[in-house]
């Protein structure tokens, strides 16, 4: 059944259309099943029809995935599914969880075609003529680390037991075809112009982010990536770090109900949803890259790639909201552009 009606919305998305809809953005699936990988389930979707959008969150009882009312604040965060059948209605299900919907009232959500290309930018607080180090913390004597691929040198800090990037990967290599064509800087259309790339990092589908090929573990296709560190894309000495990895981090700086506030740039967010940077790691609301070509979200959303893989369509990723305190562990479609962030090994 739940073949069955992954192949419908997909026929319905397809005839409807992503056209020039560009105030949508990657969500959540419904789980259908039980998940073994996670004790709690929480849910973060965007949906919008031309003239209103939603955000939808679905919550279980023992986490706190969004401004409800429950004190409950699950270190091990979610594993999140969800999935819009069409660019008017979202549905969403779920019988082990219960669903809050909160419309948005933003004049940045409400006018989100006019923010989420690079060229229409005059409501994004988001400035990508900044050098990145405007978004760091000042206040900190980063690490360093130099790729010997190709000399970039990006800073890092701890957070916990664990060494962190400070800044998002920009690694490309035009020989490397899964790298190449698999691989945007935000805005450009091709790989000739990396301007936005040096400032916060590459755009990576998750098979790239892994270091494999599209008929390897792109969309469509299981791999089976064993159970160490998956170096992927990352450095020498340095690997992608899995779902779990992600947890540590949102244990290691208070929990998952305030990672955003705590991971996010002190700049850079619109709405007033800057972070306090507590920890260095600088998160830059980078946006992503849909699977059909467009750039959208750039100040107010950060997706990151973990090596977590669910199935043949999806894996997991770290999600920030400008709009709220949480830092959030969901499923997406391997074909979206999410940044990566490298892990110590």
């Amino acid at each position: 059944m739940k073949k069955i009606f992954m192949a419908l919305c997909m026929v319905a998305f397809a005839i409807v259309g992503c056209g020039d809809d560009e105030s949508w953005s990657p969500s959540a699936r419904t789980n259908d099943d039980s998940s073994e990988e996670t004790s709690s389930s929480s849910e973060k979707a965007k949906s919008s029809s031309s003239d209103t959008q939603s955000e939808v969150k679905q919550s279980s009882s023992s986490e706190k995935t969004g401004k409800s009312s429950s004190s409950t604040d699950d270190a091990s965060s979610s594993s999140v599914k969800s999935e819009s059948s069409s660019s008017d209605e979202n549905l969403q299900s779920s019988s082990s969880s219960s669903t809050d919907v909160r419309s948005s009232s933003s004049e940045a959500e409400s006018s989100s075609s006019s923010v989420s290309e690079l060229s229409s930018s005059s409501l994004n607080d988001f400035d990508w003529n900044l050098p990145k180090e405007a978004y760091l913390n000042p206040d900190i004597d980063y690490g360093t680390v130099t790729d010997e691929r190709d000399g970039k040198v990006y800073k890092t800090v701890t957070i916990g037991n664990q060494v962190w990037m400070a800044e998002n990967l920009n690694y490309y290599d035009a020989t490397d075809l899964s790298v190449k064509e698999k691989s945007w800087c935000f805005g450009k259309k091709d790989n000739k112009d990396s301007t936005t790339c040096d400032m916060a990092g590459r755009l990576y589908t998750w098979a790239a982010a892994v270091g494999k090929s599209a008929d390897e573990c792109g969309y469509g296709y299981t791999c089976s990536l064993g159970s160490g560190d998956i170096r992927g894309i990352c450095p020498k000495g340095w690997h992608l770090p899995t779902q779990a990895e992600w947890n540590t981090l949102f244990t290691a700086v208070g929990g998952s109900s305030t990672a955003g506030t705590k991971l996010k740039s002190t700049s850079g967010w619109n709405g007033g949803g800057n972070g306090t940077d507590a920890y260095s790691f600088s998160a830059l609301p980078a946006g992503f890259r849909h699977n059909y070509g467009n750039f959208s979200y750039d100040g107010y959303y950060a997706y990151f790639w973990s090596s977590s893989e669910d199935d043949g369509d999806g894996a997991y990723g770290m999600f920030l909201d400008y709009n709220d305190d949480y830092g959030y562990l969901n499923y997406y479609y391997k074909y979206y552009g999410f940044s990566v962030r490298c892990l110590k090994d």
